[in-house]
């Protein structure tokens, strides 16, 4: 339901408290005293039929009671009597309820239906639910403690979600010592309806939360989160801790692909595909916490390290370049100043030691310094207590330092009772503290890689030349013809017609049910040539002994051929042998490599690349990736493995065609995001030699599944069943398609041929660049709430843009905004009109209701065309611009005559 109802939820001016109590030690004496306590300024409703007064507010029998209208209930009663208290609320007309009560599906069957019982209530009465299984909901900035948690937090700008009741306490409880403020802190319990995806989409456009914080033991409605953390993350960092690390990954599986890409992977590539940091300790998220909510996001990734101890600074070094971080580089000025008064034995160089006997004066000099110092991207001052230190004194000194720059700085105080009193004092002057090292440079690892993911999501994909030669009717047509209810293998001659439909070059093979057509295959190749087992019960040839090398002659032909099938008859005597396959031998590849896919229950396919051949899975080289994928993401898939520093020539070695490996990979993302029935797909190994890759090998599992294609993706894949060709007013042809993120360079030009006022007309302002930010935000959409059309001139090369439009819908798909440019050569044809309407088709198939639009009251052109497209327009004195709206409910009715 997205962010539906939510705002009574969170910022609501009455609240009803069903289960309220004044007996001590009872969940509703709790919630009762926790709003009270808290300030909360609006209508507060005990409910009870046992009391007449609770806490000094009169009491009600039931919900009905209340004369006046309540946004939000706050449940604390058995569960089983839950269903029908929600159906009184929706007979009352409440927006939103918390259900605090425990025993829904934790507790077995029962509580599993008593859940479903709550929710199909709360649907027909279009409740808002939070939880079961909950300990509700703070939000400090408007005084709503609307939870039975001991205190409320401190105000600040973070918001914190947690499946787990304890993790919230222990976070909250943490808070106070280290003077970490939140502006909303919620624990989500079950999730049968408000789950991560609404609150990261609720919470991230809320001005009061500048960062989130998510404790996640699993997912569900995985589309929406993702979509919402793809959006948000773009604006606000996002981090998560993700429990549970699943062992599902660690079962048996039929293949190299299926043994490597374990659940926890997959949901370590989806964190990352959607530009959300994760952290794996319960100690990172409370220093990620501490980070986030003290400083601002780091321009780079060099630390300076300030010691009065030399075993520390050796932690901080090995730390930095152990996470792949900087030490900052100290320029000679720098060295030279500080060499004026240090001690003649001091570093000379980052780390700064400054000796055991430094004083608080030492200290600052040396802060003072390095703070100009244009080099640093941050600063860890250490302080180990000994004999001559001062903590607290040292501490003050920063204090006052730090004021004068913006620079995030972390400081170590380590020890226990002597340095207490200046941890106090750092932490209520807003400065991050940290009791070792290495915990600091964690935590700054995670600030620069926030960095570095939004500036990759500022990067502009190039253009991709030529596109992918793909015959998918015949990978469906075998797909179709397959027997798919065992689940099992194809034939290898039918998983090789796939690959090889989808262009992905593969090595020749002829197949041979006996040694005389082993012997004919082998000399119509020529020799040497290679014989490996042709079994769909065999899943690892060299298992079986089922690979014969480099065969010169008929006699060794013949020996393979006989020896493969006697070997797979013993290793497997139920599997089905349908012979050999005879290939040619490629003599000392280079290296080999493996590209693979598996289907994963809750992100659907996700996609391998790594080190192939016999040793993938003990040396686990491997990365993931969620389709669909293009060449920027692919470009990373493959930096992120061992095996990459190879491909671009190492030693003796030839560089990899790039060009051709990573159409490999496109090749193989658009396979499984048109065929939802893999389960499982390797391609292993991928031979590389004198720089050409060859797959040798192929197999491919597949499974029933009742998903369609795209559906079965959590990320929306670009939709061609959108493209279309069109004719201006001239006659002239042009083609219409949604956008890609490789069209940045002509989304340029096409910005670049607007007028002064074209421009302003569609950013109603004069802005005469395009940001790395917008060209992002404009051309990387996700097709599912933001979908934008262009106009092409393809009879050019490159492709010339000639216009776009555009749709941006809420996160429930039902109100959408529009916008439309056309370059100024290209005005007056009717690309406008074919853009709209086209625009006005495509939302409404996809659920958005009713489109809006702004336009500046000088924009006659565009304001002709709504008119003749079926909007609604309303003038608007005030700002100078007309409201223009359509209802697509009723767009069946509509008869649009815009031509131009």
């Amino acid at each position: 339901m997205g962010m539906y109802n939510l705002d009574k939820m969170f910022q609501p001016s009455s609240v009803a408290v069903i289960g309220a109590s004044d007996t001590p030690g009872r969940i509703g004496t709790a919630l009762m005293n926790n709003l009270i306590k808290g300030g909360f300024t609006g209508k507060l409703y005990p409910v009870n039929p046992a009391y007449e007064e609770i806490m000094g507010l009169k009491a009600v029998q039931s919900i009905a009671s209340i004369e006046e209208h309540v946004d939000l209930a706050v449940i604390a009663v058995p569960i089983v009597q839950v269903p029908s208290i929600i159906t009184q609320c929706g007979t009352k007309g409440v927006n939103s309820v918390i259900v605090i009560s425990a025993g829904g599906k934790e507790s077995g069957e029962n509580g599993a239906a008593i859940e479903k019982e709550i929710f199909a209530a709360a649907a027909i009465a279009g409740i808002r639910v939070l939880g079961p299984n909950c300990l509700g909901l703070m939000a400090p900035h408007c005084n709503l403690n609307a939870s039975f948690a001991a205190d409320m937090p401190q105000r600040g700008d973070l918001a914190f979600v947690s499946q787990s009741g304890a993790i919230c306490t222990a976070i909250l409880d943490r808070s106070f010592k280290e003077g970490i403020g939140f502006s909303y802190f919620v624990s989500i319990g079950s999730m049968g309806d408000v789950d991560f995806g609404d609150l990261i989409d609720y919470l991230g456009r809320q001005p009061t939360v500048k960062s989130i914080l998510l404790y996640i033991e699993h997912l569900t409605n995985v589309r929406k989160f993702m979509s919402a953390a793809r959006a948000i993350s773009r604006v606000k960092p996002v981090f998560v801790l993700k429990a549970g690390a699943s062992n599902a990954g660690a079962r048996a599986a039929a293949s190299h692909t299926g043994s490597l890409a374990g659940e926890d992977d997959i949901y370590d590539a989806a964190f990352k595909r959607a530009g959300v940091i994760r952290v794996h300790t319960i100690a990172e998220l409370f220093d990620c916490a501490e980070l986030i909510a003290k400083y601002s996001r780091p321009a780079g990734a060099s630390m300076a390290v300030v010691t009065n101890g030399g075993g520390p600074g050796v932690m901080a070094v090995d730390a930095i370049v152990e996470y792949g971080l900087d030490l900052a580089p100290l320029s000679a000025p720098t060295i030279a100043e500080l060499d004026d008064f240090l001690p003649p034995c001091w570093s000379k160089a980052n780390p700064v030691d400054i000796l055991g006997d430094a004083s608080a004066e030492r200290y600052r000099r040396v802060i003072d310094i390095l703070l100009c110092e244009k080099s640093i991207n941050a600063l860890m001052v250490i302080l180990a207590p000994q004999a001559l230190t001062q903590p607290l004194e040292v501490a003050q000194t920063l204090i006052t330092l730090v004021k004068r720059r913006s620079l995030p700085v972390f400081a170590v105080w380590m020890g226990g009772r002597d340095v207490e009193a200046a941890i106090q004092a750092l932490n209520n002057a807003g400065i991050a503290t940290y009791d070792t090292p290495d915990r600091a440079v964690v935590a700054f690892k995670y600030m620069v890689q926030h960095t570095r993911n939004l500036e990759m999501l500022r990067e502009i994909p190039p253009r991709i030349q030529q596109s992918m030669k793909i015959d998918k009717k015949v990978a469906l047509d075998i797909v179709a013809c397959s027997d798919l209810r065992m689940g099992g293998f194809l034939p290898e001659l039918q998983a090789r017609e796939i690959v090889q439909a989808y262009s992905i070059p593969m090595n020749t093979s002829i197949s041979a049910k006996s040694a005389d057509e082993a012997v004919g295959a082998a000399q119509q190749l020529g020799r040497p040539v290679v014989l490996k087992i042709l079994s769909p019960d065999i899943s690892h040839k060299t298992d079986a002994k089922g690979v014969h090398l480099n065969l010169h002659d008929e006699n060794e032909v013949r020996r393979a051929f006989a020896a493969i099938i006697s070997a797979a008859k013993s290793y497997n005597p139920e599997a089905r042998i349908e012979g050999v396959s005879v290939q040619p031998f490629i003599e000392n590849p280079d290296f080999e490599l493996l590209l693979g896919c598996k289907r994963d229950e809750t992100f659907g396919p996700a996609v391998l690349f790594g080190m192939g051949g016999i040793f993938t899975e003990i040396l686990n080289d491997r990365a993931i990736g969620l389709p669909p994928l293009n060449f920027q993401l692919i470009e990373r898939l493959i930096q992120e493995t061992k095996i990459s520093r190879v491909l671009n020539g190492f030693r003796n070695l030839v560089p990899v065609d790039m060009d051709v490996l990573k159409r490999m990979l496109l090749s193989l993302s658009q396979l499984v995001t048109d065929i939802p029935e893999v389960v499982e797909l390797d391609i292993n190994p991928v031979i590389v030699k004198q720089g050409k890759p060859l797959a040798l090998d192929v197999r491919i599992r597949l499974a029933p599944t009742s998903q369609t294609a795209p559906m079965h993706l959590v990320i929306s894949p670009y939709p061609a069943h959108y493209e279309r060709y069109a004719q201006s007013k001239s006659g002239f042809p042009f083609f219409v398609r949604p956008i890609k993120p490789e069209d940045t360079e002509a989304f340029i030009d096409l910005f670049n041929s607007l007028s002064r006022t074209s421009v302003y007309f569609r950013f109603f302002s004069y802005i005469t660049e395009l940001t790395p930010e917008m060209l992002a935000m404009l051309t990387q959409v996700d097709y599912d709430r933001h979908m934008a059309l262009v106009a092409l001139d393809t009879s050019c090369s490159p492709e010339r843009m000639l216009g776009v439009a555009r749709v941006i819908a809420d996160p429930e798909i039902s109100n959408a905004e529009f916008s439309i440019v056309v370059g100024d050569p290209w005005q007056g044809q009717g690309i406008g009109a074919q853009l709209l309407l086209q625009l006005i088709d495509v939302a409404g198939r996809q659920g958005v209701k009713r489109m809006w639009g702004t336009v500046l009251k000088e924009n006659h052109q565009m304001l002709n065309l709504a008119r003749r497209s079926g909007f609604t327009l309303r003038k608007n004195p005030e700002e100078g611009t007309y409201d223009l709206t359509i209802d697509l409910s009723k767009s069946a009715q509509m008869a649009c005559t815009a031509t131009g």
